[in-house]
């Protein structure tokens, strides 16, 4: 059999079937065709030397915001794409009933790599954030209409993964917990998992957390404080266990102030690994502190998360989130979604959403990915100078930005 692509000598790593071992991967008609130790290079028309690169699953971002055009923060998923490694963006409620739409026709559809979209339970989704605007979605219960996100989450079936609520002060001014039982009616109306944004309290952690369900995710999983998951000694707050105990999906959407590196500590040392690494990717904090996907994948794994175990985070985790078990995954028939990764040794400074830095030895870099069997090389892939300049600008990411939105994004 002749292939259309073929990749070869690199360390496959599939968390979602266990294998971690030299393999040369094959795809044919969009799909993975074959993965064997030796593949003969002239069954490929086109060949990819991954000697030295980890090919693994195309890499899922479950939390990012990419309505580009659409949404003042949307940024474009096509330029980040091959960058970060990411073949599937999961965009978090940019969109509402009231512009799904639109959304889907002139973003979606248009797409090179996929996209998929949690609706917001807000009719007119985000719609106002900025660097001078924050006008929360939910400060106003009329645009809470459950019946519109159930309508809109069943005519958009084929690209609507769930139901998204932003919760908190900046998101729904004075609404408390209204918006979140409201999301909790369409997304159990729609048969859906919910996502939760909790910010800054009103509604407090321990307000929105034991309404959630099995399935439902939790982002800003390790957000600082106030509504932080640890008390101040270090200690995980009980409602987080029973949160994961119950099923409760933990994710990091790390965004521009929902990601505090000593909350990260303490819960790895609890045992309380995130389910799934996102980015939180928007126009306010694409350029730091959150960069994209493999940047707060490099965090965790300089935090001591095992890389199987970072990678399984971000491919396996957030597609069985959105039930969709063909994505995330190396098995011959699946996706021919991939992502050709490097481990890039060097001095790296990593800067969290409240300004603290951490000093790593390496980072996850991206060579190329491969969208439904094409070949999407990362062009700057080898550029050291981008190595230099994401250190450089490490130390300037955390800026008035942050102060004025703490705990929005």
């Amino acid at each position: 059999m002749q292939f259309d692509l073929l990749l070869k000598g690199g360390r496959l790593i599939d968390p979602a079937s266990g294998l971690d071992a030299r393999r040369d991967l094959a795809i044919a008609g969009g799909r993975i065709a074959a993965i064997d130790a030796d593949i003969p290079f002239e069954r490929g028309a086109r060949v990819i030397d991954a000697t030295g690169s980890i090919v693994a699953p195309g890499l899922i971002d479950l939390h990012s915001h990419v309505y580009w055009g659409g949404t003042s923060l949307g940024v474009d998923a096509d330029r980040l794409a091959a960058k970060s490694g990411t073949t599937t963006f999961i965009d978090a409620g940019s969109a509402g009933a009231g512009n799904v739409l639109g959304f889907r026709r002139h973003v979606i559809e248009r797409s090179k790599v996929r996209i998929l979209a949690y609706v917001n339970i807000s009719f007119a989704g985000i719609f106002g954030f900025s660097q001078t605007v924050s006008v929360g979605e939910c400060s106003d219960l009329r645009l809470c209409e459950p019946r519109e996100t159930v309508a809109a989450a069943r005519e958009h079936a084929e690209v609507v993964v769930g139901v998204k609520v932003r919760s908190g002060r900046h998101a729904g001014g004075g609404s408390g917990i209204a918006p979140v039982d409201l999301a909790l009616e369409a997304a159990d109306q729609a048969g859906l998992p919910l996502m939760a944004h909790i910010d800054e309290p009103p509604p407090g952690r321990s307000e929105v957390l034991p309404r959630l369900r099995k399935g439902d995710v939790l982002t800003h999983c390790f957000r600082p404080f106030p509504n932080a998951p640890v008390f101040a000694s270090g200690a995980v707050r009980p409602d987080m266990r029973l949160a994961r105990e119950r099923g409760v999906i933990f994710d990091i959407g790390h965004g521009m102030g929902s990601f505090d590196f000593e909350v990260a500590k303490a819960m790895l040392s609890e045992g309380l690994a995130p389910d799934v690494i996102s980015s939180d990717v928007h126009l306010y904090c694409v350029d730091g502190p959150a960069f994209d996907i493999l940047v707060c994948m490099s965090k965790l794994l300089a935090l001591g998360m095992p890389l199987v175990e970072v990678l399984r985070a971000a491919t396996q985790r957030p597609a069985e989130a959105i039930a969709r078990p063909e994505l995330g995954t190396l098995k011959v028939g699946a996706v021919g979604d991939i992502a050709v990764l490097r481990l890039r040794p060097g001095r790296f400074t990593f800067v969290d959403a409240v300004g603290a830095s951490l000093v790593a030895e390496q980072r996850l870099v991206s060579d190329g990915i491969v969208v439904g069997g094409t070949w999407w090389p990362n062009e700057a892939a080898n550029d050291l100078g981008d190595t230099e300049r994401f250190e450089a600008h490490a130390h300037e990411t955390h800026v008035d930005v942050v102060a004025r939105h703490f705990g929005q994004g």
